[in-house]
């Protein structure tokens, strides 16, 4: 058996969906395109074959370089999920054993593996279980999926039905609209927003199976979303509404849309994404019936604590503070730089 580490311009290998360490939607050569051409990190690709040739495991990896937060290891940057797909347990730790001495050549400061199942490794010193992925299996119809939701949600969706949103779908021509609706939530969180040009990417890389959903009223835009569909997965890696507007229910009404889309284009499951255990948008999410799933995230700490880097810790809580006093005009040019540098 060999392991190779190559710079990820090289031909995806042809990979088993029947592996022990099951396929994420990570796992695509189109997610490490868009991810490393949108946030410009260098990426390398560790590939594990037998004797006879055969790939029997991968380990996408994205070098993280950042002149404020310092260097990291990441498997995979902005997608909740990556880590290893191998097709046995002895295989996924020599990827991992490769993978840590990488992180000491680059001199990281700690590798993170975004895993749905743990990996036993004497190196991984670390792991995080705060947040959950949040998945709804689809029925065949919307009319099915109606029927199964609470009457408090059903009344909800008839109230805000009688709002007069505007619906668009579209591409790199809502390209816009949905970066104005997320810049400015994302500022109004106190987080660095991520590049126009990642999402770009995304719908490039993803081309006809991606899509931006806007909704509007005359003309304004309220919520805008993104959809990837992908191995009978929707999955909605970003989305965002305007906070003025959350009395007249857009984000509600958005995703009902988005939920309908996904049936449309015949997904068997949507994925919510993460979220923190009894939060408010783990709230949000559960009130459409989905349900959670683990997310491990596992670390090879070699310098400092993976705990700097929460939004949760007293640094980051006053530079939250200060993000939000910010004007908007101001973090979509430099939020970018830095976010860049934050795994």
């Amino acid at each position: 058996m060999a392991i190779e580490l190559a710079e990820t311009e090289m031909s995806w290998p042809d990979l088993s969906p029947s592996w022990q360490y099951p396929r994420l939607n990570a796992h695509s050569a189109a997610w490490n395109q868009a991810v490393t051409q949108g946030l410009c990190h260098k990426s390398y690709l560790l590939v594990h074959r037998r004797a006879n040739g055969e790939t029997n495991g991968i380990l996408p990896l994205h070098y993280v370089n950042s002149k404020l937060f310092g260097r990291f290891l990441v498997s995979t940057t902005y997608v909740n999920t990556g880590g290893v797909w191998a097709e046995d347990s002895s295989t996924a730790s020599e990827l991992i054993s490769a993978a840590c001495v990488l992180a000491d050549q680059l001199d990281v400061r700690y590798l993170e593996l975004r895993h749905e199942m743990p990996v036993v490794h004497p190196r991984l010193n670390r792991q995080r279980t705060d947040k959950v992925h949040m998945r709804l299996p689809l029925p065949k119809s919307l009319e099915e999926l109606n029927q199964s939701f609470k009457s408090k949600l059903r009344s909800q969706l008839k109230k805000v039905a009688s709002q007069p949103f505007q619906l668009s779908w579209g591409n790199q021509n809502l390209l816009e609209d949905f970066y104005r609706v997320f810049a400015r939530n994302m500022r109004d969180l106190g987080t660095p927003v991520f590049p126009k040009k990642l999402f770009d990417c995304i719908l490039k890389e993803f081309a006809g199976n991606a899509e931006l959903c806007v909704v509007s009223i005359d003309g304004t835009p309220l919520a805008s979303a993104l959809l990837v569909h992908q191995h009978g997965v929707t999955e909605v890696p970003s989305a965002s509404s305007l906070r003025a507007y959350n009395a007249t229910g857009c984000n509600m009404w958005m995703y009902h849309q988005l939920l309908s889309r996904a049936i449309e284009r015949g997904s068997h499951t949507f994925d919510f994404g993460r979220s923190t255990i009894d939060s408010n948008t783990y709230r949000f999410k559960a009130q459409w019936n989905a349900k959670p799933f683990p997310s491990i995230w596992q670390y090879y700490e070699r310098r400092g604590s993976t705990d700097d880097m929460r939004l949760d810790s007293a640094t980051n809580q006053r530079l939250i503070r200060v993000w939000k006093c910010l004007p908007v005009w101001l973090t979509r040019w430099i939020g970018p730089m830095i976010v860049r540098g934050i795994p």
